[in-house]
């Protein structure tokens, strides 16, 4: 297919469009401003659905939209009207953010012309494409999701006029703070130009997280005044700084929503082809969204790939998070590993290199496909997440499940023989419980989105350490400080890739609301001056402590064996009292304590030490002639011989015995 969008050359600027099914499409040319429509033009047919213009003298910064006519019938999929005013789904800059208003979705000759309601295309020549060179993010590493505005919103060292956007991620302050941390790739939440849903507006409400795009490649003005340029530029500093940068990409839905949503973009071009439909006529809703793209017809598949290789080539980003990823991989209608969408992203030499990131969940039917997923593709594993906190919770019977996360998830990603996790292990993400929240919520509390607490989970496997919510007991406090520290602990101790979310490293709070989408004020902005500061230490430490060994960032599934050159087992697991755990050990109910003794090629061994009982316990650890333990992380020195604490973990390093004094004497 032919380069779509507008293309500019020397002489003009072409504008190329795709629909199986308008009978006419024009091209609107807007004033400087993008207030008076000067001149609307007619494309041309120019066969298999491409309809084509070329405007010569037209040049770079020229504001336009699409218009459409065809069948208004949206009871089979057809929605065309020449009032609406559409963005070009290859539009790579837009002049100003999206607003919802009634108009947009008003029924063809019930809305007049909804050009003024409209964000106009910007025709823009994309920067020359960067060299290729490998991602700096590897598996194994630190992943830090983030949403972009706010992150800094409040952020004191950055320019009160740069914060909230792209380009208050390469400021000074920010970069330090994640090289303190370790953070391996930035996941930035999406950034791309999304619309409010329809509901939101009269509660006074927006969208802060942008998962309603419109179209896939725009970047949010609000996000991004500088445009794709702020983006490349923000990519290259992060990198200079040894961080990549992951994109989130919602390529599964557009924020024009169900059969009453408005009308934008692709629904105006030809939803009939761009979104899957029921037999009936009706909008699938595998998305939660009310539409849901239809990955699988070859227009949409060529805009995907479009779309990942424009960031790729022109941003530099080392790779992309697919939001709801088994829509891409959804062939008429049923899910399949193989699909050619999935596959041509794998194996396209633009983005085969890349970071692949699933959500390997949607709401359509089997759309839960955790360990599906082929190489090189990386999953969230909420089944890590929801293992780990119910071991900390309390929960009996708990042990093995946090066992098999902590080493990797085989009975999830070692299917068919594979020797490496696929696992990106996360305690919590921006959807739900904020880290610090889980052990201090035991129930949502959601009033302030307007749905009267009925949105988000109800199940979120969290405890309050006997006080819902904020309070001044200082036990209290001390008790779910050391909950978030071994929560924490155990997620840096974790075989696979690492996901922490911003803020959840000093114990940020969302006050229990766990479906925060709505909340682009104090809820959501990351407060940087009230952060837990003993918090945001002990976690640097872990990640320093990951980075210096790299048997825990390892991604190899454990065996129990040797690993090669060395006769020491690549993991022992061990009760508190040095003895291997047992079959009765591993199913008693009772049972909240164990240690995961990992090996390396090196003759090294580090310890895991968990205790999840509110009891404290002596454990003892095998020893061997010329060798001595000490506490890995130096802040929290652990003496062997003592007790150590209830609902704790604490790491112990062995070395040889005279380099441990050595160490001790510096």
């Amino acid at each position: 297919m032919t380069n779509l969008g507008a293309t500019i050359t020397p002489e003009g600027t072409r504008f190329a469009v795709w629909s199986s099914s308008a009978r006419r499409l024009w091209v609107s040319i807007f004033d400087d401003a993008g207030a008076r429509e000067i001149e609307r033009l007619e494309l041309k047919p120019e066969g298999e659905g491409l309809h084509a213009l070329f405007v010569s003298g037209l040049a770079e910064g020229t504001r336009y939209g699409l218009r459409a006519d065809g069948d208004y019938a949206p009871e089979r999929g057809l929605w065309f009207d020449p009032d609406k005013l559409l963005a070009d789904p290859y539009a790579a800059e837009i002049d100003r953010s999206y607003q919802y208003h009634w108009r947009l979705a008003a029924k063809r000759n019930e809305g007049a012309d909804t050009a003024p309601l409209m964000p106009k295309t910007v025709a823009c020549a994309p920067p020359q494409p960067l060299l290729a060179g490998p991602p700096l993010f590897q598996p194994g590493g630190l992943i830090y999701e983030l949403n972009v505005r706010s992150f800094t919103k409040l952020h004191p060292d950055v320019p009160q006029a740069q914060r909230g956007t792209i380009a208050a991620l390469a400021h000074p302050a920010v970069i330090e703070h994640l090289k303190r941390l370790g953070v391996s790739a930035v996941e930035l939440m999406p950034i791309t130009a999304s619309i409010d849903e329809r509901h939101l507006p009269p509660l006074g409400l927006s969208n802060a997280w942008g998962y309603n795009p419109v179209t896939f490649m725009a970047i949010d003005p609000r996000l991004a005044p500088g445009g794709l340029q702020e983006l490349r530029d923000t990519v290259a500093a992060l990198g200079e700084a040894g961080v990549g940068t992951i994109l989130d990409l919602v390529l599964n839905h557009t924020g024009e929503s169900d059969r009453l949503g408005p009308t934008l973009s692709l629904r105006g071009l030809d939803a009939e082809a761009y979104f899957r439909h029921q037999p009936d006529g009706r909008l699938v809703n595998d998305t939660g969204t009310g539409n849901t793209v239809a990955c699988d017809h070859p227009a949409v598949q060529q805009m995907v790939l479009d779309t990942l290789r424009h960031f790729v080539r022109h941003a530099g980003v080392d790779g992309f998070r697919f939001d709801l990823a088994p829509v891409l991989g959804r062939v008429d209608g049923a899910f399949d590993p193989s699909a050619p969408l999935l596959q041509a992203i794998a194996g396209d030499p633009v983005l085969a290199d890349r970071v692949l990131i699933a959500e390997p969940w949607d709401i359509g039917p089997n759309g839960y496909q955790l360990g599906n997923f082929r190489p090189p593709y990386l999953e969230w594993n909420d089944r890590c997440r929801d293992d780990v906190r119910r071991f900390w919770r309390g929960d009996s019977g708990a042990v093995g499940a946090l066992a098999t996360r902590l080493a990797g998830s085989s009975d999830v990603f070692g299917k068919d023989g594979q020797p490496v996790s696929r696992s990106v292990n996360f305690i919590a993400a921006h959807d739900g419980m904020t880290l610090a929240d889980i052990v201090a919520y035991e129930r949502k509390h959601n009033a302030a989105n307007g749905e009267q607490n009925r949105d988000g989970h109800n199940d979120n496997l969290s405890w309050n350490n006997g006080v819902e919510g904020e309070t001044d007991d200082t036990a209290v406090a001390k008790a779910r400080f050391n909950d978030q520290c071994a929560l924490l602990a155990t997620l840096f101790a974790s075989r696979g890739t690492i996901m922490l979310t911003a803020g959840d490293e000093f114990g940020r709070s969302q006050k229990g609301n766990n479906n925060a989408y709505a909340q682009d004020n104090a809820v959501t902005w990351v407060d940087w001056a009230g952060r837990d500061q003993a918090l945001e230490q002990y976690t640097a430490a872990l990640s320093a402590l990951r980075r210096a060994f790299p048997v825990l960032s390892d991604t190899r599934f454990l065996t129990g064996k040797p690993a090669d050159g060395s006769d020491i087992p690549d993991v022992v697991w061990l009760t508190e009292t040095g003895a291997p755990l047992g079959d009765g050990d591993w199913h008693d109910p009772a049972r909240h304590r164990l240690v995961m003794l990992l090996g390396d090629s090196g003759g090294g061994r580090l310890a895991v030490i968990i205790n999840g009982d509110r009891r404290q316990c002596l454990f003892t650890l095998p020893v061997r002639d010329g060798f001595e333990w000490r506490p890995a992380i130096e802040a929290q020195p652990v003496d062997i011989a003592r007790p150590l604490a209830g609902r704790s973990v604490s790491l112990m390093i062995e070395q040889r015995a005279e380099k441990a004094r050595a160490r001790k004497g510096s």
